[in-house]
């Protein structure tokens, strides 16, 4: 493989950019890559980047499918809190006391309440899938009213108060340790498995890509288009209920006011900066969670440096703007051009 094609890669600038902001943290602390067990389990800034990062890995890739069909789901966020206050409030936590022992247990079975948080998220999901393929709404539209009534929906369910979890079981699925590792990187493993098989593996990724590069061609050509943009969706709507299950479990708690907020503007981004063509058709799910992991990354970076609050965020939009435009292939093809003409000249 040449230089060239190595450098036009769409993973390789992502990749670059993720080891660069490795090599500022490792400069500022020299113990950034440094690992310790404890009890067990392991510990560090590079555990802590990619556990932090898990919802957002989740949702991005949910995010990814969507997109790669000319979509867009601004929703996501609203998902969250929904199915995390759907969970807290079925699981909750009821304090008992037996043989002079105390001890909690939840109203619902814990299984119960996964399940039903999971079926309101992928109804969510279904919901914005059928206002795009059915109804034919423009995605950022469709998507809009769910993002603004999701949050309602979210206080509703838990009376517009912050529900407290008291249940320990549930707390494995966010703060967990299996083998060492954060429970929830075994999840995103999961999804990302079952995703890569589908879509390199059966004939789905092949789908989704012609839907995004030609609906009407897509549909001459005997796919359900409407169908696989409803289900694409929906599993969009699911992965944002697992991020909103870690995190509800991380925290204790569910605040259907600001769990996920802004979160679909980061997994947007993950997937602009893991080299998805916000435009539809070919996608890339490592590239996706390199972008999560890189906005993860930039994030920690900010924070151990002590740039300040009020222009942290100023300094993460000029990071993830200059890699955008590092990235464009129009810009790379005008630089390529340019240089060209320049040699030819001296």
């Amino acid at each position: 493989m040449s230089v060239t094609s190595i450098v036009r890669h769409r993973l390789f600038w992502p990749c670059v950019t993720l080891a660069l902001l490795c090599a500022v943290n490792v400069f500022f602390n020299h113990n950034f890559f440094a690992l310790e067990v404890r009890n067990g389990a392991l510990y560090g800034s590079v555990i802590d980047i990619l556990n932090r990062a898990a919802p957002l890995m989740l949702v991005a890739m949910g995010m990814t499918l969507v997109i790669a069909t000319r979509g867009i789901d601004v929703s996501v966020g609203a998902t969250v809190a929904i199915a995390g206050a759907v969970v807290a409030v079925m699981i909750g936590g009821t304090l008992v006391i037996k043989d002079g022992v105390q001890s909690y247990v939840a109203n619902f079975p814990m299984p119960l309440a996964i399940i039903a948080a999971l079926a309101v998220a992928l109804l969510c999901g279904l919901w914005n899938g059928a206002l795009v393929a059915g109804a034919g709404m423009q995605p950022i539209i469709a998507t809009l009213i769910l993002m603004v009534a999701g949050r309602g929906v979210a206080q509703l369910v838990t009376e517009g108060q912050i529900v407290t979890i008291y249940y320990e079981p549930f707390f494995f699925i966010g703060n967990g340790f299996l083998f060492g590792i954060p429970f929830a990187l075994y999840i995103v493993a999961a999804v990302l498995l079952i995703l890569l098989y589908l879509t390199q593996r059966t004939a789905l990724g092949l789908f989704i890509q012609a839907v995004g590069l030609n609906p009407t061609a897509a549909r001459f050509s005997g796919i359900s288009a409407r169908a696989l943009v409803l289900w694409v969706y929906g599993f969009c709507g699911v992965t944002a209920g697992i991020a909103g299950l870690i995190i509800t479990s991380n925290v204790k708690s569910a605040d259907g006011n600001n769990a996920g907020l802004a979160m679909e503007l980061d997994a947007i981004l993950a997937v602009a900066l893991g080299g998805t063509s916000l435009d539809g058709g070919r996608f890339s799910l490592i590239g996706t969670l390199i972008g999560a992991l890189i906005i993860q990354t930039l994030t920690y970076a900010i924070y151990s440096l002590g740039v300040p609050p009020e222009i942290n965020l100023v300094v993460k939009a000029l990071v993830v703007f200059t890699v955008c435009l590092i990235q464009s292939e129009r810009l790379r093809s005008m630089l390529f051009t340019h240089t060209a003409r320049i040699g030819e000249k001296s």
